[in-house]
């Protein structure tokens, strides 16, 4: 990036050379050359390319990979000193010309600010006293920065109080706002500077002492320079200058003249804004009013930007919002989706760019915390702050374009267009209306951290601190809030307000304990304040409605009741009335029904009538219809005729007529045909006699006419002689055939078919007519009859009718007699229901009185008790139960009594808000019955801010699901569409889960989460959507987390909600779990009974409600309405029954519950133990158990109890079992470091809670304060162990130990010096003390015994099968586990799960070869191949094995919700098995805790201690393997001696650098191979090949392992020790007392460790007894250390701050710099001796360290001191060392200067000032040392290598021929006084592992607890090689310090009478330092 943005403006020339346009030169300006980072390797990239370029003029392209000659260019820069890094390279720093900028003297300051202030005063016309104060306050401004910059200097959290030319110029720019107007007399000169100095230096600070501070400092000067100021006028408020003071139209910059004009101002402008823009519920108190002034002030500024600092929900947003409106600027904000990067950050700078640069647009770009996604987003603002060009934002193109759109602007100002001028233009316009607005919080170190690296946020910016409220601003605000409530009583109203300030403040300190205590974090914002006012005032509303509405009813109650009996009379009096009136319909009724019965009977007889004639009808109806069908029929057979005549003349027309008519003498066959037409149309049946052709012609006469006739001829009525004629003369012609005529005439055709058909028709239609003619009869006759019939038919509908209405009257009469015998019958119940229910209510009236009695008390009290209930909702729900009390009963009510609020007594904020019916519904619904869980559910349905759960075991979030049932949606935040999920549910209305939040929410739900609504609370912004919001919407959040930290922000939109399981809640549970077992029947019993308790409370609560209710809504009289009095009745009854049963529940309740307790025993054990494995997280993150987990846990133990017939026993059992069942699971996930503290928790809390140990005593021994120094009485002690002593002496139950220890020393001396002294008993009266007693004495005395010592306290306490060695059973595990839990490795170097596991798999049937078993390690990219593996596995039932799962840290959010996936109707088969290494930090757990906690974890480890290591190698083979080589007795004598080298290598890793000088990974693979190769050569040699094993076992196997040539050695004898012909010749003795075993099978072998095996001891492994007293005692230390931290803390004790980091910090600085000594002056050291010996030039070498190294020292104090007193800002490395040396640790910028060191920070010093006393003595004049000290030199082998040069020189000997010997004397350092004349004294070495015997001159073993012992001086000389004494010599090596290792130095022979072997295995050697 850097490269390029060089490159942009240059071109390129001829060749490779580059440079800029035409032939100018270049400058680069570089600002702040010293602020990139350092990396590593000390270099700095961005320096680098800039070196290479001035030296050698040249640099690299790397895409292109060429190079580029770079001409015409050269540098300037410059750098601020106190920043960034504190050096520049010197091969830069010499090419450039260095000038220092100091900050301008007094008369420049003067003389610039003067004539700029001066020149506006005239311009502006000021008066001429204005004009006369004008240098007053010139020389005011300038004193006060001066004293600014000496009072406030900046330090690690006030980093920012950095003041500079920058913050002068402000105050000039401010005091220029002002016009005439606003400064008429030097009093408002005055006024205004102290506003400006207050805007730009106070706005910054950020606490009350610094803003007391910098008042009396400010009104200081002001005193001193505007003399004859009124001191009132000075001090009067408010003191505000804004540009609206005036209002918005009017902007000039005027004072504000109070608050409530401002208020009325801002007021009106909050609801201007409001119809424009999303509402903002904006309180205008005084420090937001000011924020507002200020913030407007800073955008009026000429590239004015602000930086608004306050922790979320201070309101920086909303007032930045307002000030902008204000100022007519628009506001942007980047619009944060899902993907959004840098990328996306670039595009929406170029637009604003476009916006505000091209468009003239005026805009503030808002950014806050959230918007920051990536740290390197502000890259690209720290450029836009300091110069405006932000390199690479624009494309060419879009340059182009921008330019081209502002060109003819730039011209019409006169400017030249050129491309720069335009650019600059558009920049320069850009910086002009484009404001910066951040807003950011100040917790934790993100600001500090982002000032360091991007000092434009800091520098370019004016900052507006938003303080935390002050009790005064609290009380005001919430005074005002009070103001508008109703109701509220004067005397109250400034009392409410003092408790809201209160709660405010009580909470915040209670929260700085809970962190201290818990480690959990609480923040109170303004915002938590706010929404507990608003809380108050809704809850107070709806308190007061409720308990109205509930009076009312009652009284409406008792009014009725009370009306009721007068009502009676009435009723009586109406019951006659109504009597009378029933007989009147009686009689009515009987007179109708005799006339009813009179026309009934004539109506009968017509009816019967009517049915005669209808038969009749129907006859005659029966014969017309045949007699209808057969003529019908008849017609049917002449219609073809009829048709075919009809045919036939349509074949005729006019034309063919007319042609027919043409014939002049036409054939006989067409005469024939005329003439018979003739015949059939003669008139009235006439038969022509001439019907030749010619009479045919003229009868056919007028062809249309002659057409006609024949159309319209009459068919029906031939006349008779016509049809004779026809037939006879006509029709028998053979010839009158239409189809014969139709060849001479097609029109005789035609008439020819005619006449056939007509006669056929005619003769037809004869036949049919007389049939018609007796149809038309029937039909006359048809219609008399049914005339007839309708007439009798009207007669009986008349009849009908009548009878109807008869009928009608007498249903009507019979309805009135009814009603008036129901109004009787009425009348008469109501009357007795009335007597019935005055009695029976009577009870109730009394009730109701005593409740609407309480009522009125409420009343009194209801303010105090809302006021509680308020306080409680909004700020204790994420408080534990102890914390919740504490902020109740002892901070809150005490409160409320001292300010005089009434508060009901005994009041339970709980019953405020719910009743006992919903506490019911919700315990029904899953709802833990403890109170914690009822207050959690009860603020979640109360709370106005969106809940956020914090349910570790998922209860909370199980009754969620239950309570709203299908209603609720779930979703993750990531999971694929959670955001349409989101949006949908906004949309309907709906409830929304978001379950399993991290500790940072997606900031695209930022809106949502602060319910910023758009249009007036309709719409919400969702991304880049604007998503509709329904007011029935509510959101829940969710975690899994056991401790998150989630920032002030989202805890000031959310309430948040500790639903962690408490350990008396988790007790009720397990209780009613075990009874369900032990008892089902008392448990189901029980549970129907709670149920049925639930029920009636819920039925009760609805009964008298409903009764209340319809009381008071019944109008007027209400025993008019029967329903309403039978169902009072009806309540009335049920209440009875219910309060009857009720009664009868709970004594059945109280036996049920007194059974039950018995069982409470074994749910409290339960209970206590979940409580102790929870813990082990806080050993480490891995250690994760889930409840689901822990009570499948239960059910199993409880399951595999031994069944006995007596509760007690039982009882007994069960407690033993769930023990020892928790303890076998929780031990198989633990490392075998962790388990004796698990396993010391465990028993302690179980003793503690059976009270068999006091509190005191194990808080002591855990703890063990020893606060002073004694030295010891006793030589047998440590001046440490006798301070102890006589701390542990100052108990009660231990006065006169130490007297005792003193008196007494010789037993005490056998005691403390006994191997085993926590087996022997205490001497003296002491041997009567208690076990935990003891283990404080021995803590003491020998604390390196207390984990032995712990062990048996366990076995006494708990039994011996809780220290028993267990074997890991994988089996076992695997039946444990399921499809929805899967098994995880937790791995140690060294071991190979997957081998354990392809052995099960194989047993089972799942190998890799069958295709049933998948392994899939991970690392990059095999994260898709895993997912694969896991879906086939899911689906097949397979096996996978996930190894190395934690080098996938950022899928394991994937992999958890898969393995939840796939577990859901998946294959019985399927498994999945996980590993992992744990994490290296703590602090930064990799695997997510859901997938530890549902999954079996198993610590695959090597086991610790010789027994169990010894078991585990033989566990590697079976009987088979003893038995398959032919050298039977060899084969089995060399695999046990090579499963007890094995143990011995893998044990001696504990020993530390002791046991190996590294760590190595010895695995069980290692022992099976070497097995096999002994197999292997055994069975091809005829004898044992002891040289070939022991090189192959010990070079090749093992050895490939071991890196150091020592460990190869050690290695090596311990294979010469156990593989030697002694091993199958004689007895070979392993270790001491335990000889290599007989002859014998498998378990033979097991059998012989387990009795021949002596106790755990280093001797076991070669090593002197010393070896593990330093691991035992750091191992005990470490243990305690844990267990203390595991202990629960004091609630709500605040324990005392001592003294804070920096002071601390400053007095070790001061401390060392005091006593470090001055750098060696080597020019004069050097010139002291000419002679340059190798001695002189080790001495030199040695000074030239040591001088770098003080060096370092001083300057990094130097710059740690600048940075503490503010002069320098504290970089990272600076941050690092400051923690360092507050820790006590020597930093690693001096560790990596000096020689190795384990040393503390103060030894290390002190260390330090001795080597430079000592090189300080060998200066003096150069001559060597008479002993000299090797543990003083940075490289003691330069010296070692130079005395064999000085030997070499003055023997002439090769020095490649020479060696270094040695000879231990017996002569202490005091005892030389000059060197030796060849060879050198050497002093301050130690032995380790053994000592050195002066008497003997030869090592012998060590004394006990004597660790290291101190050498003689030692003489050392070169000798040639061939002359070094090797016999009885061990070859020691020399290292500098404990951690061996890589600190090697030399090897020194030392002379020994034992085995050199013994040496080497006891791990023997030399230390520098001790």
């Amino acid at each position: 990036m850097y490269r390029g943005i060089l490159e942009k403006p240059l071109e390129k020339k001829a060749g490779r050379n580059y440079g800029p346009r035409g032939n100018k030169k270049l400058v680069y300006f570089i600002d702040d050359l010293n602020m990139p980072e350092v990396d590593l390797y000390g270099t700095v990239q961005p320096h680098a390319l800039l070196r290479q370029h001035i030296d050698y003029g040249h640099w690299y392209d790397r895409h292109k990979v060429m190079l580029k000659e770079i001409r015409n260019c050269q540098y300037v820069a410059c750098m601020n000193p106190t920043v960034g890094s504190l050096t520049v390279n010197p091969r830069l720093q010499r090419h450039f010309t260095v000038f220092a900028f100091n900050f301008p003297s007094l008369d420049a300051l003067t003389t610039i600010y003067g004539q700029i202030f001066s020149f506006y005063l005239q311009q502006q016309a000021f008066c001429p006293s204005v004009l006369r104060a004008g240098p007053s306050l010139i020389q005011a401004t300038i004193a006060f920065h001066q004293t600014m910059a000496e009072s406030f200097v900046p330090t690690a959290i006030k980093f920012h109080y950095n003041f500079n030319l920058r913050d002068l110029s402000n105050i000039f720019q401010g005091t220029l706002f002002a016009t005439p107007e606003c400064l008429k007399c030097p009093e408002d000169l005055a006024r205004l500077w102290l506003h400006e100095t207050s805007r730009v230096y106070g706005d910054r600070l950020i606490d009350t002492n610094d803003l007391d501070l910098f008042q009396r400092k400010m009104l200081e000067t002001a005193h001193k320079y505007f003399k004859g100021t009124d001191a009132n006028t000075l001090l009067q408020q408010p003191l505000v200058y804004s540009h609206f003071a005036s209002g918005r139209e009017d902007p000039r910059y005027m004072p504000v003249k109070d608050w409530e004009g401002l208020k009325a101002i801002l007021t009106e402008m909050v609801d201007n804004y409001n119809e424009l823009h999303s509402e903002m519920h904006l309180v205008l108190f005084e420090d937001a009013m000011q924020h507002v002034c200020r913030i407007s002030r800073i955008l009026r500024t000429p590239q004015g930007h602000a930086l608004l600092v306050g922790v979320g929900g201070s309101g920086k947003q909303s007032l930045s919002r307002l000030a902008a409106y204000i100022c007519s600027l628009e506001v942007f904000q980047i619009t944060l989706t899902e993907g959004y990067g840098t990328q996306e950050l670039r595009v929406d700078l170029a637009n604003l760019y476009v916006r505000t640069g091209a468009k003239n647009m005026p805009t503030v770009f808002l950014l806050t915390d959230a918007h920051v996604l990536d740290e390197s987003f502000l890259v690209l603002i720290n450029d836009l702050l300091a110069s405006g060009d932000i390199p690479d934002l624009f494309s060419d193109e879009d340059m182009d374009k921008i330019i081209s759109g502002i060109r003819n602007e730039v011209r019409g100002l006169g400017i030249v267009d050129s491309r720069e001028n335009c650019w600059e233009f558009f920049l320069a316009r850009v910086r002009q209306q484009l404001k910066m607005v951040f807003c950011f919080s100040p917790v934790g170190h993100t600001l500090r951290v982002r000032a360091r690296k991007f000092p434009a946020i800091v520098n370019y910016t004016a900052i507006d601190w938003f303080h935390t409220w002050p009790q005064e601003a609290l009380v005001s605000v919430s005074r005002r809030f009070i103001e508008e409530i109703e109701g509220i009583e004067p005397q109250h109203k400034d009392s409410i307000s003092l408790f809201m300030a209160h709660v405010h403040t009580s909470v915040k300190e209670v929260s700085a304990w809970y962190y201290q205590n818990e480690r959990r974090y609480n923040y109170t914002t303004p915002r938590s304040f706010l929404e507990q006012i608003s809380l108050f005032k809704s809850l107070l509303k709806k308190k007061r409605e409720e308990v109205k509405q509930k009076k009312e009813h009652l009284a409406n109650g008792i009014q009725k009741l009370q009306t009721t009996a007068s009502q009676v009379g009435n009723l009586k009096s109406r019951l006659a009335s109504q009597e009378a009136e029933l007989q009147l319909r009686n009689h009515d009724a009987e007179a109708l029904i005799t006339k009813i019965g009179l026309q009934t009977e004539k109506v009968s007889r017509e009816k019967a009538i009517a049915d005669a004639e209808e038969r009749k009808v129907a006859a005659i109806q029966t014969e017309a219809s045949q007699k209808q069908r057969e003529c019908e029929a008849d017609l049917l057979k002449a219609e073809p005729a009829l048709v075919a005549a009809k045919a036939a003349l349509n074949t005729l027309n006019r034309v063919n007529l007319t042609e027919l008519k043409t014939f002049p003498n036409p054939p006989n066959a067409v005469t024939n045909v005329t003439a018979a037409v003739m015949v059939l149309l003669a008139p009235r049946g006439r038969v022509p006699k001439d019907r030749s052709w010619k009479a045919a012609k003229i009868f056919m006469g007028k062809v249309d006419d002659f057409l006609q006739a024949l159309i319209n001829y009459d068919k029906e009525h031939i006349p008779e002689n016509c049809l004779k004629v026809v037939n006879e003369q006509y029709l028998k012609d053979p010839e009158f055939n239409p189809n014969l005529i139709r060849t001479k005439s097609f029109a005789a055709a035609g008439l020819c078919a005619w006449v056939i058909n007509i006669i056929k028709f005619y003769e037809v239609y004869c036949d049919v007519e007389p049939k018609r003619q007796a149809l038309a009869q029937t039909n006359l006759d048809l219609a008399a009859a049914t005339e007839k019939l309708e007439a009798v038919r009207r007669k009986l509908v008349e009849l009908d009718r009548n009878l109807s209405r008869l009928t009608a009257s007498f249903e009507k009469a019979t309805a009135e007699k009814v009603r008036c015998q129901e109004e009787v019958n009425q009348t008469n119940k109501t009357i007795h229901l009335a007597n019935r229910l005055v009695s029976e209510l009577e009870s109730e009236k009394i009730r109701w009185g005593q409740s609407i009695k309480s009522f009125e008390t409420q009343e009194k009290t209801l303010c105090g008790d809302v006021l509680l209930t308020a306080a409680f909702v909004s700020y204790t729900g994420s408080f534990t139960r102890q914390y919740r009390r504490e902020l109740v009963d002892c901070k809150w009510i005490p409160f409320l009594q001292k300010v005089s609020i009434p508060i009901a007594e005994g009041l339970d904020v709980i019953a405020m808000l719910t009743d006992d019916a919903t506490i019911a519904t919700w315990n029904n619904e899953g709802l833990p019955s403890d109170r914690m869980s009822t207050e959690n559910a009860t603020i979640l349905t109360h709370c106005e801010r969106w809940p956020l759960m914090i349910d570790p075991q998922q209860q909370g979030v199980k009754w969620i699901k239950n309570k709203y049932g299908p209603d609720l949606k779930v979703t993750h935040l990531g999971q694929k569409g959670f955001l349409n999920a989101i949006e949908t549910a906004l949309a309907f209305g709906d409830v929304i889960l978001i379950e399993n939040l991290k500790e940072t929410v997606d900031p695209v739900l930022g809106s949502l989460l602060g319910r910023n609504t758009t249009k007036k609370g309709k719409y919400i912004r969702i991304g880049d959507k604007e998503c509709e919001f329904n007011k029935n919407f509510r959101l829940i959040l969710h975690t899994k987390l056991a401790n998150p930290h989630y920032k002030p922000e989202l805890q000031a939109q959310t309430t948040l909600l500790n639903f962690t399981v408490t350990e008396d809640g988790l007790e009720g549970q397990l209780l009613a779990e075990v009874v369900s077992i032990e008892r089902p029947d008392l448990e189901k019993l029980k549970l129907v009974l709670t149920k049925q308790q639930n029920d009636f409370k819920i039925e009760l609560r609805q009964l008298e409600d409903n009764l209340l209710l319809r009381l008071s809504t019944a109008k007027g009289s209400f025993l008019d309405d029967t329903d309403l009095v039978e169902r009072l009745e009806a309540t009335k009854a049920t209440a009875a029954e219910i309060e009857h049963q009720v009664t009868e529940a709970r004594e059945n309740e109280r036996k049920i519950n007194e059974t039950r307790e018995c069982y409470r025993p074994v749910a409290a054990r339960a209970s206590l133990l979940f409580f102790v494995i929870s813990d082990l997280r806080k050993i480490n993150p891995v250690y994760q158990f889930s409840l689901k987990a822990f009570n499948t846990l239960f059910h199993r133990a409880i399951e595999q109890a031994d069944k006995v017939e007596d509760t007690q026993e039982r009882i007994c059992s069960l407690i033993e079992s769930i023990t020892h069942a928790t303890f076998l699971y929780a031990s198989q996930a633990l490392f075998e470091k962790d388990k004796l503290t698990f396993l010391s928790q465990m028993a302690f809390q179980i003793l503690l809670r059976r009270s068999e140990i006091h509190p005191l005593e194990l808080d002591f021994l855990l703890r063990f304060t020893v606060e002073h120094t004694y030295s010891s009485p006793v030589d047998f002690l440590t001046a440490q162990s006798w301070s102890a002593v006589k701390a542990v002496a100052l108990m009660e139950e231990f006065r006169g130990l130490d007297r005792d220890v003193e008196g007494s020393a010789k037993q005490w001396r056998k005691w403390v010096e006994s191997e085993c002294p926590e087996k022997e008993k205490l001497p003296q009266e002491w041997k009567k003390k208690s076990l935990i007693q003891k283990l404080i004495i021995l803590r003491a005395v020998r604390p390196d015994r207390i984990t032995y010592a712990l062990r048996n306290f366990i076995e006494e306490k708990l039994g011996a099968k809780y220290v028993e060695r267990t074997r890991l059973d994988l089996g076992k595990a695997f039946e444990e586990s399921s499809p929805s839990t899967p098994v995880f490795f937790i791995l140690s170097p060294g071991v190979d799960a997957l081998k354990d596991l392809e052995v099960l798999g194989k047993r089972l049937g799942f190998t890799i070869d069958s295709g049933k078993f998948h392994n899939v390690s991970l690392g990059q990219g095999q994260e898709l191949v895993a997912e694969k593996a896991l879906e086939k596995a899911a689906t097949g039932g397979h096996w996978v094995i996930l190894q190395n799962v934690h080098l996938v840290a950022k899928w394991l959010g994937t992999l958890e919700k898969l393995l939840e996936k796939f577990s859901q109707g998946s294959h019985r088969d399927y498994r999945v098995f996980l590993s992992a290494e744990t994490a290296a930090s703590q602090q930064e757990p990799v695997i997510p805790q859901g997938l530890l906690e549902n999954s079996i974890k198993i610590t695959n480890e090597p086991p610790t201690g010789m027994l169990a290591n010894l078991h585990a190698a033989l566990d590697n083979f079976d009987q088979d393997t003893l038995e398959m080589c032919s050298k039977d007795q060899e084969f089995k004598s060399i695999l046990f001696s090579l499963c007890y080298f094995h143990a011995c290598v893998a044990g001696r890793l504990r020993f530390g650098p002791q046991g190996w000088s590294r760590h190595y990974p010895f695995s069980s693979g290692d022992l099976t191979i070497c097995t096999n190769i002994l197999y292997n050569y055994l069975e091809a040699n005829p004898n044992v090949p002891w040289e070939d094993l022991r090189y192959l076992f010990g070079e090749i196997m093992y050895g490939g392992h071991i890196t150091d040539a020592w460990d190869r050695k050690l290695c090596r004898v311990y294979l010469e020790e156990f593989m030697n012909p002694s091993l199958t010749e004689d007895e070979l003795m392993l270790a001491p007392g335990f000889a290599a075993p007989p002859y014998s099978d498998y378990s033979g072998y097991h059998q012989y460790i387990e009795d021949m095996l002596p106790p755990e001891s280093p001797a076991l492994y070669g090593l002197h007894p010393n070896a593990e007293i330093e691991l035992l005692t750091v191992t005990s230390n470490t243990l305690f250390r844990t267990l203390l931290e595991m202990q629960p803390r004091n609630a709500v004790s605040k324990e005392e701050l001592g003294q804070s980091t920096e002071d601390k910090v400053k007095n070790i600085l001061d401390d060392i710099l005091e006593r470090l000594p001055e750098e060696f002056n080597m020019a004069e050291i050097m010139q002291k001796n000419p002679n340059r010996s190798p001695y002189v030039l080790v001495c030199f070498q040695e000074c030239e360290r040591m001088n770098i190294l003080i060096q370092e020292i001083r300057v990094s104090l130097q710059h740690l001191d600048l940075g503490l007193k503010g002069e320098l800002t504290l970089s990272p490395d600076v941050e690092t060392q400051m923690s360092a040396l507050s820790y006590d640790r020597v930093p690693d910028t001096w560790n990596r200067l000096a020689y190795p060191s384990t040393y503390g920070l103060a030894q290390w010093f002190n260390d330090l000032l001795l080597r430079c006393r000592e090189l300080d003595t060998w200066t003096q004049d150069l001559s060597l040392p008479a002993v000299v000290w090797l543990s003083g030199f940075f490289n003691p082998q330069s010296f070692l290598t130079a005395i064999m040069q000085t030997m070499a020189r003055r023997n002439e000997w090769p020095l490649d021929r020479m060696c270094l010997t040695i000879d231990v004397t017996k002569k202490t350092k005091e005892d030389y006084g000059h060197p030796p004349r060849e060879g050198a004294y050497l002093h301050g070495l130690h032995l380790e592992g053994a000592r050195w015997d002066i008497q003997s001159g030869a090592l012998v073993d060590a004394r006990l607890k004597e660790l290291t012992s101190t050498m003689p001086v030692i003489f050392a000389k070169a000798i040639p090689v061939d002359r070094q004494e090797i016999k009885h010599a061990y070859e020691c090596p020399v290292y500098k310090t404990k951690a061996r290792g890589p600190t090697y130095v030399w090897t020194f022979r030392l002379r020994s009478k034992d085995r050199i072997a013994k040496w080497v295995l006891a791990g023997v050697a030399l230390l520098l330092e001790a």
